[in-house]
């Protein structure tokens, strides 16, 4: 029996007398993440529908040829709940900074970064949880985790040359074996109950990441035994037991930050856009998500942390791994005069230092203010930006999330570079699903913008 099963059959069993005594503990029986979102679905339904009456025939402004040539950079066209990025202050979660978050949300016992569940909590309702709620998704999470047999066999025969992320993406399709939108779409429900089921797929994905991955990087980089989930454990600390790293606190602490700053960047990002695009065809969480996964596999999107820190140890082995302000500005000019871009540095979006980047460098600061490639890190932190604006090669020439990531997993011991994007898929599941889940509320359509040729646009504008 799962735990909330467990609860809900509890509640119904308990005399009056005794329920009162147990509730008087605090938040003994707070809603579930499902009963809340249940409460705040009809209002926000209400809200969306005077937003649309107030504003729906209202212009967010016009859109160029250059735009639609341009990777529809800066288009704004869609709807995203989650997050929202700002080019000057970066990432907010429904509203909340980076640090706010850090400063908020609620921590493990003898923890310092927030936990990954209160985060999704955030991202689905807007609302800061209680730690008995954020509790309760951790403990449901592990009721939740254990794989189909036929889905752990299907990892165990990938050979281990074939890339993680493929086989990432491989599992997380056959997820849709047991997926309850599918069926009860199949069997005919009403849509306005869809995202029902597609919450429940969604916290069955979630919490199944965790054993998928540490499966993968034990086949591919270990001896293929894995250890079970603990059911007392937070998520992120049975992510590390499974990748042989959980008796380290501070790389447990490290996850925890991890996934939560690479959650969701809001929608216009290729997974997550991916995902939002594969769902409105009312493809369930585990088909959408696993779209998601290809497209983060790209190098122009997920690879970024991999391409960062080959070219800092490409620098080391160069320049030695403690070099001059001098040597570190001549091999970033090498860099640039090649015709090659410094990788970590720039944003579509962003016009400053990426918070995300700022938070992983005070992780690094407590932690590791002595290794070597951190402080060649900082040490490019402080020269690059100077040089991109001299050369004039970026609009935004402060560093991103991906400038930092992969100095700090390799400070602990994970080096298999190959799965850092895996780490990055199990954090965007979060923002990916928590929007699924509100797409099905809300009861958005299938996407479908217009497109032209090169031939319609020159005949549009033909004699202007």
């Amino acid at each position: 029996m799962s735990f909330i099963a467990f609860r809900n059959a509890l509640r119904a069993q308990l005399k009056p007398s005794f329920a009162r005594t147990f509730a008087s503990t605090p938040s003994a029986f707070a809603p579930t993440l499902k009963e809340r979102l249940t409460e705040l679905i009809p209002k926000e339904i209400e809200n969306v529908k005077a937003v649309r009456a107030a504003h729906g025939n209202k212009s967010f402004g016009e859109v160029t040829v250059d735009q639609a040539y341009g990777g529809m950079r800066g288009i704004k066209g869609l709807i995203w709940e989650g997050s929202v990025l700002d080019a000057e202050e970066g990432i907010r979660f429904r509203g909340l900074t980076i640090p706010e978050v850090q400063q908020k949300l609620p921590t493990a016992p003898g923890g310092t970064e927030p936990l990954p569940e209160g985060l999704f909590w955030l991202l689905v309702t807007g609302e800061v949880p209680t730690e008995e709620q954020v509790k309760g998704l951790s403990q449901e999470w592990a009721a939740r985790a254990e794989l189909p047999k036929f889905v752990e066999e299907l990892i165990d025969r990938c050979p281990n040359t074939l890339h993680p992320m493929t086989q990432f993406s491989i599992a997380v399709n056959a997820l849709n074996h047991d997926s309850a939108f599918a069926k009860a779409y199949s069997n005919g429900v009403h849509k306005r109950e869809y995202w029902k089921t597609t919450f429940d797929d969604s916290m069955d994905l979630i919490a199944k990441l965790p054993n998928i991955a540490g499966r993968i990087f034990r086949n591919v980089y270990g001896d293929g035994k894995l250890p079970a989930i603990d059911q007392n454990l937070d998520y992120s600390a049975n992510l590390s037991n499974l990748l042989g790293f959980g008796e380290n606190k501070d790389f447990v602490d490290l996850m925890r930050l991890y996934i939560t700053i690479h959650s969701d960047h809001e929608g216009g990002n290729v997974s997550a856009h991916t995902g939002h695009l594969v769902g409105s065809a009312l493809s369930d969480p585990f088909l959408s998500f696993a779209a998601s996964l290809n497209g983060l596999a790209g190098p122009l999107h997920g690879l970024a942390n991999q391409e960062v820190l080959r070219w800092v140890q490409k620098m080391q082995a160069a320049i030695g791994k403690e070099p001059t302000d001098e040597q570190v500005a001549e091999y970033v000019w090498s860099t640039l005069k090649s015709g090659q871009v410094v990788p970590g540095y720039g944003h579509a979006v962003l016009r400053k230092t990426d918070p995300r980047y700022t938070a992983q460098r005070e992780f690094a600061l407590k932690h590791l203010p002595n290794d070597p490639g951190f402080k060649l890190v900082g040490q490019i932190y402080k020269i690059v930006p100077n040089i991109l604006l001299e050369a004039g090669k970026a609009k935004n020439p402060w560093p991103n999330v991906d400038a930092h990531s992969g100095v700090l997993l390799t400070y602990y011991g994970l080096h298999q570079q190959d799965f850092y994007t895996v780490l990055f898929g199990v954090s965007r599941a979060f923002g990916v699903v928590s929007q699924l889940i509100w797409d099905r509320a809300l009861g958005m359509p299938l996407e479908r913008p217009k497109s032209y040729s090169t031939e319609a646009i020159k005949k549009m504008f033909e004699g202007k």
